[in-house]
């Protein structure tokens, strides 16, 4: 659920292409194809549009939050912010890959060419004090964000040349020369912000303060730094709208801050929270034996994940000297022993990551197809050669935790590169010590990395732990002050603009990007641009594999681990759609919440146990 309001959060890195050809006024922006939903659509079909309004829902947060204004670099933010309180232009189906519908815009028009599109804003539009939402709200809304906002506005919306509201109504963006598939939905996905209210109010400043909105819900009570409480907006002007027809039921939804991963994790046995998704392989497979799980009050369910897994790793600062020999970084990959972390520590219940596009049919997992050695075949000698005949496969082990054959071949990678060891320390090609430092914001993953150190050590590399909080976490990270850190990188249905920010050398030290390791490569540089500019899905499916094999045989990130789907546990006091949508899980908009389990979950009574949720555990015993 974490995911999905992240994947919330970040609509605009879903890559979109308009359908039309034509200027007249469309109800939706689809990608490569036509929309799923008619222009007189009811409600979207992963909905119960009958579902009742009332109760609430708390789930966890994890370690603080410094601020509930999320389009500002600084400050560590709440989750739920964004996706809960501002409407966007349109808004997203997920049941389709890649499909915007209207929301506040009512309608979009593309230029034939697509050098503009403009959305007319839909009357009945309105700020939760009932003025009404106009054109000039999006013109302001667009240029706050650009300029004073986080860097990914900026990078997002940086070959828009123009905006102009041509009426009360209706808001156009002309984009600079070029060709720009993207824009349109990237544009469809900008949250919308009152321009009177930012008249009197510093938009640079971080704040606990509300910001006057226009979503589905309003702040409640709010501990700053602690829990914060959303309040259904009963005024909500869009509730009846098809977009919205059967979501957000809540009335409130809580979200209670935890510094502490095992204090949370006990916190939720105790009925503190409501919903948890696992994130622990050890917890999920040893520790729900409880009696609350064993009574039937809590269940726990496996749900498939259909979107891309992306890459969770270890990444590294290019940027610096020590990680640019390609050889230092496969010597480190050797030195990783998934095998044994994944059967000592998670119960085999991952597999290794081997793409950027983890879990998807971009994934570059079989050997290149002839498109997309026609697209690497001009790169010959600037890449890997591996590149054009093998799938990428990370270092592999027995799982036994003995593993020589991969330090004897990372030792030998660290000697073609110059290295040696002086009494005992690995030392570079200019005499200075190969020391390697984690920075971590919490503890948990100690008891992975530790094992990986040792085997650093081995190689002798000279490797520790750096425990920060989360804000100096955030701000180390933000300006590249690090030598490895864990980050995963979240990948859409349709990659497109959001490459550049990922891996584009354009923005390899802009501050706050997402190019967390500097990838600073024109060779990737072109490929994005070939994504990006992909006219059908055939054509980007060839693009994303070959950007995908560079990535992953230039070895710039060290792979962990990943899952095809969700686990969840979750208090027996909800309902939920018969068919869920496909690309996320839901939770906080399309589940409701029955009173009639919540009473018999008072009475200590096991409610009827939804179908498709596993038994308790002491049925297996």
């Amino acid at each position: 659920m974490i995911r999905s309001a992240f994947s919330l959060c970040i609509l605009f890195a879903i890559s979109t292409s308009v359908f039309a050809q034509t200027t007249e006024p469309r109800h939706g922006l689809s990608v490569f194809g036509d929309l799923k939903y008619p222009a007189d659509f009811r409600n979207f079909g992963y909905v119960n549009s009958s579902a009742p309004k009332g109760g609430r829902i708390k789930v966890p947060g994890l370690d603080t939050f410094e601020t509930i204004h999320p389009f500002i670099l600084k400050g560590q933010k709440e989750l739920f912010a964004e996706p809960l309180l501002y409407d966007t232009l349109m808004a997203r189906s997920f049941d389709e890959p890649d499909s915007f519908y209207g929301l506040v815009a009512q309608s979009v028009e593309v230029a034939p060419d697509k050098s503009w599109v403009a959305f007319n804003i839909n009357p009945r539009a309105r700020f939760h004090d009932s003025t009404a939402i106009k054109s000039a709200d999006i013109v302001f809304t667009f240029n706050a964000l650009v300029k004073d906002g986080h860097p990914r506005y900026r990078i997002t919306y940086r070959d828009v040349a123009k905006v102009e509201a041509t009426s009360d109504s209706r808001v156009k963006f002309t984009f600079k020369p070029g060709v720009h598939r993207d824009l349109p939905t990237r544009l469809a996905a900008l949250p919308v912000l009152s321009r009177a209210y930012y008249a009197k109010t510093d938009f640079k400043k971080t704040s606990f303060e509300p910001a006057l909105a226009s979503g589905p819900y309003k702040v409640g009570k709010l501990e700053p730094g602690r829990s914060i409480n959303y309040v259904r907006a009963e005024n909500y002007w869009a509730k009846d709208l098809p977009v919205n027809r059967g979501r957000y039921n809540f009335n409130e939804i809580t979200v209670e801050y935890y510094r502490d991963r095992e204090v949370a994790f006990q916190a939720f046995f105790s009925n503190q929270y409501d919903f948890r998704e696992e994130f622990t392989s050890r917890q999920w497979a040893t520790q729900y034996d409880k009696p609350p799980v064993n009574k039937g009050l809590i269940v726990r369910e496996i749900l498939p994940d259909e979107t891309p897994s992306g890459v969770q790793a270890f990444i590294l600062n290019l940027r610096r000297k020590k990680f640019q020999d390609i050889r230092v970084r496969e010597a480190l990959d050797l030195a990783f022993d998934f095998e044994w972390t994944n059967r000592t520590l998670f119960y085999d219940l991952y597999a290794r990551t081997n793409s950027m596009f983890e879990n998807s049919a971009l994934a570059a997992h079989k050997p290149p197809s002839k498109a997309e050695l026609a697209l690497l075949e001009p790169f010959r000698g600037k890449i890997p050669e591996k590149v054009f005949t093998s799938p990428f496969l990370s270092s592999k082990t027995d799982g036994s935790g003995r593993i020589r054959g991969n330090l004897r071949k990372a030792t030998r990678l660290l000697k073609q590169a110059g290295y040696k060891v002086k009494d005992g320390h690995l030392c570079g090609p200019d005499g200075e010590p190969f020391n390697v430092k984690f920075l971590l914001f919490e503890a948990s993953f100690k008891r992975i990395i530790n094992p990986f150190i040792r085997n650093l050590e081995r190689l002798g590399i000279k490797a520790s732990i750096r425990i920060v909080d989360v804000a100096n976490f955030k701000r180390l990270q933000d300006s590249f002050d690090f030598d490895i850190v864990i980050r995963r990188i979240a990948q859409p249905l349709t990659p497109g603009l959001e490459q550049r920010n990922y891996f584009g050398s354009a923005f390899a030290n802009v501050q706050g990007s997402f190019n967390i390791g500097g990838v600073n490569d024109p060779v990737v540089d072109t490929l994005i641009e070939k994504v990006v500019t992909a006219k059908d899905r055939g054509a980007l499916t060839t693009a994303v594999r070959a950007l995908d094999r560079v990535l992953m045989w230039n070895r710039y990130v060290i792979t962990q681990w990943y899952k095809g789907s969700h686990n969840i546990a979750y208090w027996n006091k909800f309902n939920r759609p018969a068919n869920p949508p496909k690309f996320d899980m839901g939770v906080l908009d399309t589940w409701w919440f029955n009173p009639e389990k919540a009473r018999m979950l008072e009475e200590g009574t096991a409610p009827p146990r939804p179908a498709g949720t596993l038994p308790p555990p002491s049925a297996a015993k």
